[in-house]
This record gives structure tokens, C-alpha cells and sequence, in this order.
């Protein structure tokens, strides 16, 4: 039996259209877009499916957009298992990139689906809100050597609040700070040996001090919320500490906000338990580009595929090959 990860991917995997062909096939699919809908009161399963995009691409919409997509090809993944006789493929860890986070806690059946997504809404909602005034902002940079991180920090930090947001695999990290700050620390990393260095086009900056508003209004909305403890274990983004109780996992969606995401760390810390095979769960494949990069011989994959009638791949984890 393969030992396998189911892996979440956060905001910017959004696209329009994502989850209406799996909607269209899959019984089970279709039944998470219509609870989501019904959580929110809203038909988010339309602004995913017909767009248009720059109101998909608000954060209050794309993070719950983005989590029922997830859940949707999960439960459309389980369908086909059941329909094979494979419904006891059980994933040894469960881990999100940032707002997967909830998609994981989900899937781990720590929170519901219905307060997952209004969660999720109101986070995107206090993250737009966040900064005190201050103009936040991000950046990817490209090629860096990870020795001279801690030199672009120091130095940008001379501008204001900056610091590295995620660690998204060897040579590429995001930057998260005042957009002073981030704007110089974007031409600091070029001058110190960077490929590339690129100005995100979003207006927060996540996993940042600017953050601290949100995050003590989230531990206000967490504090109303059933949680349970995991069934399958979860990894912290900040340092990829295992999540084995529903107050662990409470506390996580509360510290990540101002946290930074090191999927280094958490893939390696799954690659080390004896995971030798990777399903990103939702739209895109963003987290498959990024995995395979930090464990080169575990078997990566995702569940869109875009070359599928139904975007569907579903990979048999009963056996030695993934």
C-alpha cells in the first residue's frame, strides 16, 4: 500500500470555470458546491464557474470559491474509490498551503464544510481590512541563495515591515511586508543574485505583522466554532509541527496569519515519515510544480487534469504504484 499525503493549495489557484466540469459528473461534487452555496446564501459555485474573474479574484471570494473546489474533487476522488472497492485509501498526513489550511481541516473532518467556507469568507474579509492604514504588499523572488535570506531581510527591513512569507521550494520564497519595504527589498534581491523579482499584484500582506488585526479577529470568530480533533494528522505551516487535536488546529488558523508558510519544511517533514506519494486536491498544480522540486523521488500528482472530461485524475494508492 503506497503511503500518500493529500496536499491543499491556498489563494491564487483560483480560476474561472474550476470545479463545473467535476460538478457535471460527479453526484458528489455537485452536492459540495450546493451545501457551500447554502452556507454562504450566495451561489459561489457560480462566481467560480462563470466568473467573471477580477470579482472572483477578491479574497473574500476566491478563499471560499477555492476551499468548495477543493472539497468537491475530494469527494469526487472517494466516489471513484468506493465505485473501485479502494474506499479504505486512507492519506498519512493532510497538509494546506496557507488558506488550504481550512480546505485540510475539512478534508480531517476538524471543521465543517458550512463553517469552513464562511471561515474562510470572513478571514478573506479581515485579511483585505488588516494593516492599520499601512499599504501591505508581496513579492516572489526567484534564484536566491537561501544564505543571503537572512541579508535581503535585514536590509529591506530598513524600509519598514518585511519578511519572508512562504518558503515555497529551493530557490523561490514570497516576501510580505509595507509595500516601501517590499518594493526595495525586490531590488536588494536582484542586486544580491536573484533570477527574478517580481511585485505581486495583491493589496495584503499575508503571513506579515500587518496581519495582527486580522488574526486576533479570527480568534474571536474561531472561538465560536466546533472543532474535533483531526482524522488524519494535520502539519502547522509555520514550522511543520504535527496537528493532532481540534485546539492545535484552532490555534494554527489563528497563528498563520501572521506566520510565515515553509512547505520546504512540511514535505520534507512528510518525505521523512515514509510519504512516497503526493495528490494535490483542488484546481491547478501549483503545489505539484512546487513538490516535486522538494521531493524529487516521491510520486507527485494532481486531481485536475486538464485533459480529463471531467478535469478528474484519480490515482490507486492500493498498490505499490501511485
Amino acid at each position: 500500500m503506497v503511503k500518500f499525503a493529500f496536499i491543499f493549495p491556498g489563494q491564487g489557484s483560483q480560476a474561472v470555470g474550476m470545479g463545473q466540469a467535476l460538478a457535471g459528473a460527479s453526484p458528489a461534487a455537485a452536492a459540495i458546491f450546493a451545501a457551500a452555496d447554502d452556507a454562504l446564501g450566495e451561489a459561489i459555485s457560480q462566481l467560480a464557474w462563470d466568473g467573471p474573474e477580477e470579482t472572483l479574484n477578491l479574497t473574500e471570494n476566491a478563499q471560499p470559491a477555492l476551499l468548495a473546489t477543493s472539497i468537491a474533487y475530494l469527494e469526487a476522488i472517494r466516489e471513484r474509490w468506493v465505485a473501485g472497492d479502494n474506499e479504505a485509501a486512507v492519506p498519512v498526513f493532510m497538509a494546506g498551503h496557507s488558506m488550504g489550511q481550512y480546505s485540510a481541516m475539512v478534508a480531517a473532518g476538524v471543521i465543517s464544510l458550512a463553517d469552513g467556507v464562511r471561515l474562510v469568507r470572513e478571514r478573506g474579509r479581515l485579511m483585505q481590512q488588516s494593516g492599520d492604514g499601512r499599504d501591505g504588499a508581496m513579492a516572489a523572488i526567484i534564484g536566491l541563495d537561501d544564505d543571503v535570506i537572512p541579508d535581503l531581510v535585514a536590509r529591506a527591513s530598513v524600509a519598514g515591515i518585511f519578511g519572508v512569507a512562504n518558503r515555497n521550494a529551493p530557490g523561490q520564497v514570497v516576501v510580505s511586508g509595507e509595500r516601501a519595504a517590499i518594493e526595495a527589498g525586490a531590488e536588494i534581491a536582484k542586486s544580491l543574485g536573484a533570477k527574478r523579482a517580481i511585485v505581486l499584484p495583491v493589496s495584503v500582506a499575508a503571513h506579515s505583522p500587518l496581519m495582527a488585526g486580522a488574526a486576533r479577529a479570527m480568534r474571536d470568530v474561531l472561538a465560536d466554532v466546533h472543532f474535533s480533533d483531526p482524522a488524519v494528522p494535520l502539519l502547522a505551516n509555520a514550522d511543520a509541527q504535527v496537528l493532532d487535536t481540534a485546539e492545535a488546529c484552532r490555534t494554527e488558523l489563528v497563528e498563520h496569519l501572521t506566520a510565515g508558510v515553509d512547505w520546504i519544511r512540511a514535505v520534507e517533514t512528510m518525505a521523512a515519515a515514509g510519504v512516497d506519494a503526493f495528490l494535490e486536491v483542488g484546481p491547478g498544480r501549483v503545489l505539484t510544480g512546487l513538490t516535486r522540486r522538494i521531493a524529487a523521488d516521491a510520486a507527485t500528482s494532481a486531481a485536475d487534469d486538464p485533459g480529463a472530461p471531467d478535469r478528474l485524475a484519480v490515482p490507486d494508492f492500493s498498490t505499490d504504484q501511485a
